[in-house]
């Protein structure tokens, strides 16, 4: 879900390697307090040791710390500090407001090297994808910087010089909770835009990665947000569940599967809270015979191969014409075997760890599931060891299966992982109907030299996010979210502001009143 160019070599531009991974263990971002409320590291109040975690390196199986999970005294204090917060923080100016998160986009950029190492340490993906996964956080808190000053209400003009005005307000306090993927990208996409309107924010990173919320709350102080506007919460399925649940909270943003989805609406309904929901998705991507075939291939491995294939957009169902199929599988499996798997702090490493063993072995037995089913494995879709020194980690070679199906568990459910299922298709209206045969909505791609079927095609598909001749491409200020159990609302781009705020409505009477009795 980030914000990727067309060609590695421009990633490259932004990397100075070092083989740093000793060294950012070691450092205070890693050792420090990881709660951060009211504008500093604190530790947990709660200090149940049957609620702790441990936090790993993906890579090699270390345990980097053992985190204590934040309960109700601790969600107490980050929501109060948040709710104290905002009535100052929203009483500010938008142009105020947005000078603070353009000085923090400036403060994020200037990081850069700490945060990428920062993400990879969290994460297991290599360095070139997450040095750019951080300027494009940067990118995007700048643009809700500059989107501060315009949030506004209407004027509307009324019979007999009575007018109606309407006032677009804060919603309060946030609760945002991210998933592991991306943890910076989550932490930036829902507190910026939630911050420009005016609202303060409780955050839960995934107990898997939850280095780098607490550095942006950091820099959010340094760029002069308030203390107590931006807070940080660190835990498992408890504290999300707590934080979700709680009264002071005005409305949630979660990020994730399906099922945990589900039940953050659940929660969110008892309340009646407003929520986003960002969840998964099993998105296709249609290959014509009239594409040009070394795009549309590099398009594929955009499409399921960033992060380990942990990507909830993927374009995981590849349907590809008949006639181009054999072709383009053949192109797809030289460049997929060229990829390099190895020590994410390498820059010529392109498939970095899986985030943990249990998601290791979820994405194998799907695959060893597709191939009870008949389909068969031309390429990967096994663990590889790249270096002694990684033989407590994990790394799974990206997968491509042939003689797919629709019907087969792989194609229908959502993996995770890098495994791409080809599907062949004869023509127009049999894909699209089959591309539209999902629970899911997230998002899907086109690859033609028709422009007429390209739009034709897309405005047919039942997906938010869509892309013609490229794919998992997010430009700031471009919208982001699903249709169906995809999701709720949208993320990115001036739509979600809409989220963020409320809308009060006043009428002006400038005569005197009628009434009936």
């Amino acid at each position: 879900m980030a914000y990727f160019v067309r060609s590695k070599q421009l990633f490259r531009l932004v990397i100075q390697h070092r083989n740093c991974h000793t060294a950012v263990a070691s450092s205070p971002a890693v050792t420090k307090a990881l709660n951060y409320i009211n504008g500093e590291r604190v530790q947990p109040v709660n200090k149940d040791t049957s609620q702790q975690f441990n936090l790993l390196y993906p890579a090699t199986g270390e345990v980097l710390k053992i985190v204590q999970s934040s309960g109700s005294e601790d969600l107490n204090l980050a929501v109060t500090a948040a709710q104290t917060a905002q009535k100052t923080w929203g009483a500010m100016s938008g142009f105020e407001r947005g000078q603070v998160l353009k000085k923090a986009a400036d403060l994020i950029r200037s990081r850069q090297e700490e945060l990428s190492k920062l993400e990879t340490l969290d994460t297991g993906k290599p360095i070139w994808e997450s040095k750019f996964d951080i300027q494009g956080c940067a990118d995007t808190v700048e643009y809700y910087g500059g989107l501060a000053s315009t949030i506004s209400g209407e004027f509307l003009q009324l019979s007999g010089g009575n007018f109606a005005y309407t006032i677009r307000e804060p919603l309060g306090v946030v609760g945002g909770i991210g998933a592991w993927n991306y943890p910076f990208q989550m932490a930036t996409w829902k507190s910026s835009p939630a911050l420009a309107c005016g609202n303060s924010i409780v955050f839960k990173p995934s107990q898997m990665t939850p280095l780098t919320a607490v550095v942006l709350g950091e820099i959010y102080k340094e760029a002069g947000l308030p203390d107590g506007c931006f807070n940080v919460v660190q835990g498992e399925a408890e504290t999300g569940s707590l934080l979700c649940n709680h009264p002071g909270v005005d409305k949630m943003s979660f990020t994730g599967s399906v099922d945990v989805g589900s039940k953050v609406m659940e929660a969110c309904a008892k309340g009646i809270k407003h929520v986003t929901l960002e969840l998964g998705g099993k998105s296709p991507l249609i290959i014509f015979e009239d594409s040009n075939l070394d795009n549309a291939v590099t398009g594929a491995m955009l499409a399921n191969f960033l992060t380990q294939g942990q990507v909830c957009s993927n374009g995981t169902r590849v349907f590809v014409q008949k006639s181009v199929k054999s072709t383009f599988v053949d192109k797809l499996v030289t460049r997929t075997k060229s990829m390099k798997i190895g020590d994410p702090f390498s820059e010529d490493t392109t498939v970095g760890a899986t985030i943990t063993r249990e998601q290791a072995d979820k994405v194998l037995s799907y695959v060893n599931i597709a191939k009870k089913e008949g389909a068969t494995v031309i390429c990967g879709g096994t663990e590889v060891t790249p270096e002694p020194r990684f033989k407590d980690g994990v790394f799974i070679s990206p997968c491509i299966l042939t003689d797919c199906h629709d019907n087969m568990t792989v194609v229908k459910d959502e993996i995770f992982g890098s495994v791409l299922s080809v599907l062949e298709f004869d023509c127009e209206e049999e894909v699209i109907k089959r591309a539209n045969d999902t629970e899911f909505g997230l998002a899907g791609g086109v690859f033609t030299n028709d422009l007429k079927r390209a739009h034709r095609v897309i405005s047919q598909l039942k997906a938010g996010s869509l892309y013609v001749n490229n794919y998992n491409m997010y430009p700031v200020g471009v919208p982001f979210g699903g249709y169906k159990k995809s999701g709720i609302g949208r993320e990115n781009g001036p739509e979600a502001l809409e989220y963020y705020t409320q809308v009060k409505s006043v009428y002006v009477e400038m005569n005197d009143p009628e009434a009936p009795f």
